[in-house]
């Protein structure tokens, strides 16, 4: 057998230990783990830029305000005033958004007083907690009233009366009323909810307005539109 270098039986003793230290491994864990692969970062491409480091980049420069360029280029031409004309303002889509009538005054001792539960009797007349109110500013349209439109006949006392009721759903308005003395009937203004009564049943053509009222245009926008006993049958 030939000579064995000092190298050779190094690289000899090394390996026997190597064996060694793997079968141990196998002996006390029953199975041998697979050794994990060695990570290794690929390569950029030729002439593909590394990536950048994604650590924050601090800028030493102190700030610095913007610089006005170029004003006269950007900024707006100078107006004329003298070349501005003043036109008319549009007139409305609709005749039916018409503006809330001025409060009528009424006597100091009178009051804003909620009616709970009103029941229209007619078109423009309701019962509640015992009185009987007629909205101020209206022409009641009695319930045996019937209307024609075109060849049609229509019962449109009947019909306003439903749609007042409709459209109050029991709920309460707030009428200005002189001091709970007598129930007798009376007229006086009222509103449901920041919605004035009178202007509702006339303006929808369920009622019509008293000469010296105040909703003489919303019968006028009414009749225009052919609303409430103006129009066909509804």
């Amino acid at each position: 057998m030939g000579k064995v270098g000092s190298s050779g039986r190094l690289a000899m003793v090394l390996g026997s230990l190597g064996l060694a230290a793997g079968a141990f491994l196998i002996a006390g864990a029953g199975h041998r783990l697979p050794p994990a692969a060695p990570s290794v970062s690929p390569a950029p491409d030729a002439g593909e830029a590394a990536p950048a480091s994604r650590a924050p980049v601090h800028d030493p420069r102190p700030g610095q305000t913007a610089r006005r360029i170029a004003e006269d280029l950007i900024a707006p031409p100078p107006l004329d005033v003298a070349g501005i004309e003043r036109i008319e303002p549009r007139a409305p889509l609709s005749g039916l958004g018409l503006a809330s009538p001025p409060k009528t005054p009424m006597p100091k001792d009178w009051r804003e007083t909620l009616l709970y539960r009103p029941v229209a009797t007619s078109s423009a007349v309701f019962e509640a907690m015992g009185r009987t109110i007629t909205v101020s500013g209206t022409i009641d349209i009695d319930t045996s009233r019937t209307c024609s439109f075109g060849d049609a006949v229509w019962p449109c006392g009947q019909r306003a009366r439903a749609a007042f009721n409709g459209w109050m759903r029991g709920r309460a308005l707030k009428c200005v009323l002189p001091p709970d003395v007598d129930r007798f009937a009376i007229a006086a203004p009222c509103t449901l909810g920041k919605q004035d009564v009178g202007a509702w049943l006339v303006a929808n053509g369920w009622a019509m307005a008293s000469p010296s009222g105040i909703y003489g245009k919303a019968e006028s926008v009414a009749r225009d539109a052919e609303m409430g006993i103006f129009g066909p049958p509804r």
